[in-house]
């Protein structure tokens, strides 16, 4: 009895095994399914890298500060009468101050009076264009409403900035609200071509991405301090090609309280073309200081005083021109000093400008200030 007890078992046994080996690929399929239908669990993270915490920290305390800026033309339906609002051009702008100024680039308001302003929170407020200076392509909106404004960025330097030193932009690229792209500054006092002609000097470069939108954005060094005003971009396509170019804080610093005061920049100019890069290695070889006048401009201050400019004769030698090295006994090293140091002249003023000829005489010319800019 026991001997068939253990017969049929192992029956069973063997049937149940060939049961299994028959079904094999159905039951390996629904465990293969069945496997991957539930969530994985989850690894922990640990703490953030410290630099990753404070470019967070940056952004958090700066992008309430950005706002995205739009401009619109108003047409009227003959038909029906009413008035349409169609955009014009956007850019992006920043907080400057309590009192409900935003700043920007000129070219993103050119042709405007009024502006929309729209915040983090997606608030929109009307805002008043007050002051622009196209040649150094900025502009100043005044808030219609200041009602819960946020705090403006605060403010930085450019005159000790390295090349090398980590900086953010925070923009509103192809209408994209606050992005934050970061790189390194990768050069600094570039000049490229102005849009309203001439050019803009003493620019910073960086490769941290900027694209259309991002025009009159800040650009950030890595304590979140406003270091720049961001301009333009080299782009073959149009989009970010690692090279693009801002106005340095100093000279924004220095424009944009003559725009809120008096709605332009003036100054009166000498009329010397210059470039600080070219000016460092030249006064380097000379063991001196001063700005090397490339170019005089004919029928300008500089041209009536006798100022000489840089020349290249037909056998290619070159022939220095003047090194301006002082108005007025105030020493003059690059040309964010210079143009400082004229902006507390009124026009027609007098300056004895201090310049070294021919890299070795120096001497004194009196220079009439009596064009502006």
């Amino acid at each position: 009895m026991s001997g068939n007890r253990s017969l049929a078992l192992f029956l069973w046994v063997l049937l149940a095994v060939l049961l299994l080996w028959v079904a094999q690929p159905v039951w390996v399929s629904w465990l293969q399914a069945t496997s991957g239908n539930q969530p994985r669990a989850i690894t922990a993270r640990g703490d953030l890298a410290a630099d990753e915490q404070a470019t967070i920290a940056v952004f958090e305390r700066n992008s309430p500060s950005v706002v995205y800026i739009t401009t619109v033309e108003r047409v009227l339906n003959l038909w029906n009468r009413n008035i349409r609002e169609i955009p014009q051009g956007t850019g992006t702008g920043f907080v400057w101050d309590n009192a409900g100024h935003i700043v920007t680039n000129y070219h993103v308001v050119e042709g405007h009076d009024t502006a929309k302003i729209r915040f983090a929170d997606q608030s929109v407020f009307e805002a008043d264009v007050v002051g622009a200076s196209p040649e150094h392509d900025l502009a100043v909106l005044r808030l219609r409403d200041m009602a819960d404004a946020p705090p403006p960025v605060q403010i930085g330097s450019s005159s000790d900035l390295r090349v090398g030193q980590n900086v953010l932009a925070i923009g509103n690229p192809f209408g994209l609200d606050h992005t934050l792209t970061s790189g390194i500054i990768s050069a600094l006092r570039r000049s490229i071509d102005a849009e309203e002609g001439g050019s803009m000097d003493g620019l910073i470069q960086t490769d941290a991405a900027i694209n259309p939108g991002n025009s009159g954005g800040p650009l950030l060094d890595s304590a979140g301090r406003l270091i720049g005003v961001n301009v333009a971009i080299y782009s073959p396509s149009g989009a970010s090609a690692g090279i693009g170019f801002a106005i340095p804080v100093d000279v924004v610093n220095r424009v944009v309280p003559r725009l809120v005061k008096d709605g332009r920049y003036t100054r009166p100019v000498l009329g010397v073309v210059m470039d600080d890069n070219i000016s460092e290695r030249i006064t380097a070889k000379l063991n001196t200081h001063g700005v090397l006048a490339l170019r005089v401009q004919p029928n300008t201050p500089a041209a009536l005083a006798g100022i000489r400019e840089t020349k290249l004769t037909a056998q290619d030698d070159l022939i220095l021109g003047d090194i301006i090295q002082a108005l007025d006994g105030q020493p003059v090293n690059n040309i964010n000093e210079l143009n400082k140091i004229l902006d507390n002249y009124p026009r027609h003023s007098k300056v004895k400008v201090s310049l070294l000829r021919e890299g070795r005489q120096s001497l004194e010319v009196e220079v009439v200030l009596s064009l502006f800019r």
